[in-house]
């Protein structure tokens, strides 16, 4: 492991550890503001159309002017952005402050070039599984103590904590060594990606499975605490037992094959929508948060099957494509959460349940179609950083 990788998972750790303490509360908080479950959908929409719209344009930037710039950014615009939020004091202020650090997620395509580049001998699919496995592992810690300081203190001292947590993530991300821009990168208005069949089919069916799997999740927390009753505390024992899953999933499977992974992802999630349909106590809920890991695990797989169909010139814009393919679910999913929820709260998961059993079917014909395709490229060869191990 490189001692560039290792700052990575330190700073994802702590960064979970800070994130986690108010994102499983952000609903719940924008409902103490006042805002109707369709406002809070088209606010955290909003954020889904924010994050969409800086993927793209932040990996081709990553491929061209080198990937430390866009992630030092990121993390420092998003340590302010928190502390806007813990600072506001109205519900249009905290929005504005929830939006624009859901810009701040132009790291995610970044992230995962530079995380390629450093990974050592380590394989992506590993790599990536547990970065996000060690942001996870950091995020059963924030909703622990996010539940009890909101009960205690109420919800907005959650923020302030939050804020000095990513402060010390932020501090540890300085410290990363720039990659070389890759030299085969392509003159602009040349890529070649766009006129790739194969891997925008494989973008499309990547979105789906997405949506699917995100629907079940923006509005748990409000009915947990409204139609199951439970409290911020028991809510934040379940947010750290789905990071605690997502981590444990990361840990024990990302040896697997990427494409097994993904799918055992998709069902993860299924598992989740049926025990929080389905369940009548806090063990059942316990055990589908768990099962919910799968979501993100799932959804870092994209990007090392993803890359298996692309040129090495062409990785930040790639991934930038694919992570706005997939933050499109952003948009979506708590939009139709919504009016679901709006109707009847308990239509989320059978709902979910339909659009997860869908996309199981997709994503199994997508991978086992493409196994057979000669059109399908092979692993391109990596670069090799060692003057920065």
């Amino acid at each position: 492991m490189t001692r560039d990788f290792l700052l990575i998972l330190v700073s994802m750790f702590v960064w979970g550890m800070g994130e986690g303490m108010f994102t499983y509360f952000q609903p719940l908080y924008l409902q103490q503001w006042g805002a109707s479950p369709v406002m809070i959908g088209g606010i955290l929409g909003t954020v889904g159309l924010a994050i969409t719209a800086v993927q793209a344009p932040a990996g081709y930037l990553g491929d061209r002017i080198g990937t430390r710039p866009l992630l030092w950014a990121s993390w420092v615009l998003a340590t302010g952005f928190v502390w806007m939020m813990a600072l506001a004091n109205s519900l249009p202020v905290f929005a504005t402050a929830l939006v624009f650090y859901g810009l701040t997620a132009a790291m995610v395509a970044p992230i995962n070039s530079y995380i390629t580049g450093i990974r050592g001998r380590v394989s992506i699919g590993r790599a990536l599984a547990l970065t996000y496995g060690a942001w996870q592992l950091g995020s059963v810690f924030g909703p622990l103590v996010g539940g009890k300081v909101g009960e205690e203190s109420g919800m907005r001292s959650i923020y302030f904590i939050a804020a000095g947590i990513l402060t010390v993530s932020t501090a540890v991300v300085l410290f990363i060594r720039p990659l070389p821009v890759h030299p085969e990168v392509p003159a602009p208005g040349k890529s070649q990606i766009l006129r790739n069949p194969h891997f925008m089919l494989f973008i499309g069916i990547m979105a789906a499975a997405v949506f699917a799997t995100y629907l079940p999740y923006p509005f748990t927390s409000n009915f947990l605490q409204n139609q199951r009753g439970l409290s911020l505390a028991a809510i934040g024992q379940l947010g750290a037992l789905s990071s605690l899953g997502s981590a444990l999933l990361a840990l024990t499977l990302a040896h697997l094959n990427p494409s097994l992974v993904l799918l055992i992802g998709q069902a993860c999630v299924g598992v989740f929508a049926l025990l929080l349909w389905r369940g009548t106590g806090m063990a059942w809920y316990g055990l589908g948060a768990f099962f919910f890991g799968g979501y993100r695990l799932s959804r870092s797989m994209t990007s090392a099957l993803a890359r298996r169909l692309i040129p090495a010139g062409e990785i930040g814009l790639a991934y930038g494509l694919m992570e706005t393919a997939n933050s499109s679910a952003t948009i979506l999913a708590p939009i139709a959460a919504g009016f679901l929820y709006q109707q009847n709260p308990i239509l989320i998961y059978p709902a979910s349940l339909a659009a997860i059993g869908i996309a199981l079917a997709a994503s199994g014909w997508y991978l086992a179609a493409s196994r057979h395709s000669p059109a399908r490229k092979p692993e391109p060869v990596e670069i090799e950083f060692a003057e920065f191990r």
